[in-house]
């Protein structure tokens, strides 16, 4: 029987190389790699025209998508996990002082609201630091990857000619979210940012997952046990990774590298594990921020978002 033939967009890092390389590959499809467009472009064109068989997403677009009734469904792999303390920033001489100064003001969100970096940000803001969400109006740059998406009545476009991070630096937007920090005249809200992120994984298990990989349904229903057999050869190639990194052969790492390696030291776990179970504490406390950020208007289970097939698998 033919191996189908499976278009696939997988950003190329330390746990797909293996993949992208060939020296691990499914038993049951050929992956044809497509490399031509930029990821978050690729979550769009997925989103809105089906282009791909297999695809990386952001976690939050993929359940947006999914409650908009979009013909694929996520596998739990989830190939790229970061802190997002230091995605907020604001004027270095305006702006806001402290998390809690943004409270009435305007607050600036790189690209669309349901991006999952604004997601985590906007969850840490109001878990943390105890933020009402709800008293904050939030200006996009851009729109959203799902179209049919309504935005709230506290979201709204940036005016036309308008550049978000001037607006930031300059203290007319209280803060920005997604905005490079380095940028002139800006500053983290969240002072020591970075350690933030792995103190708030010590006390509560946070840990942020960014992205999964998706599987148009026809493919899944034309094919069973493709959602397997590619669970299994993302964590073969997975676990090469990591154990790359336990024993230091990373040659060139890259800030990924020793985000991950700073996991393990802290949990002493994989810190990329894949399947359900190890994540659905992260995984029912996004859904749940999903929900009061109103992303989604009703509650969604962790397992109806992934196929039969792959629920109990763990790699």
């Amino acid at each position: 029987m033919t191996q189908p033939r499976l278009t696939t967009v997988v950003r190329t890092q330390g746990n797909s190389r293996a993949l992208k390389e060939g020296s691990i590959a499914p038993r049951t499809c050929l992956l044809e790699f497509d490399d031509a467009p930029g990821l978050i472009d690729a979550f769009r064109r997925m989103v809105r025209g089906m282009e791909f068989d297999v695809c990386e997403m952001a976690l939050s677009t993929y359940v947006c998508a999914r409650a908009h009734g979009k013909r694929f469904t996520a596998l739990p792999i989830f190939p790229v996990r970061a802190f997002h303390h230091g995605a907020i920033v604001c004027g270095r001489a305006a702006g806001a002082r402290i998390p809690r100064d943004l409270e009435g003001r305007e607050v600036g969100v790189n690209r669309g609201y349901t991006v999952t970096t604004g997601v985590w940000a906007r969850s840490i803001l109001q878990r943390e630091y105890g933020v009402d969400l709800d008293r904050i109006t939030w200006i996009l740059s851009g729109d959203e990857h799902v179209a049919e998406y309504k935005l709230p009545s506290n979201v709204l476009p940036i005016a036309p000619g308008r550049k978000m991070s001037e607006l930031v630096a300059s203290g007319e937007l209280a803060a920005g979210i997604g905005i490079e920090a380095d940028l002139p005249g800006l500053r983290l809200l969240i002072p020591g940012a970075a350690e933030a992120g792995f103190t708030a994984l010590r006390e509560h298990g946070h840990y942020p997952i960014n992205h999964l990989i998706v599987v148009k349904d026809e493919i899944l229903d034309a094919h069973p046990g493709v959602a397997t057999d590619l669970f299994d050869a993302f964590a073969r190639a997975k676990r090469g990774y990591v154990e790359a990194l336990k024993s230091g052969r990373i040659e060139a790492s890259t800030p990924a590298d020793d985000v991950y390696r700073r996991v393990m030291e802290i949990t002493g776990k994989d810190p990329l594990p894949y399947g359900i179970e190890p994540n659905r504490q992260v995984l029912e406390g996004f859904l749940q921020d999903l929900a009061v950020q109103r992303i989604i208007d009703r509650p969604v289970g962790v397992d109806e978002l992934f196929h039969p097939e792959t629920r109990s698998l763990v790699g």
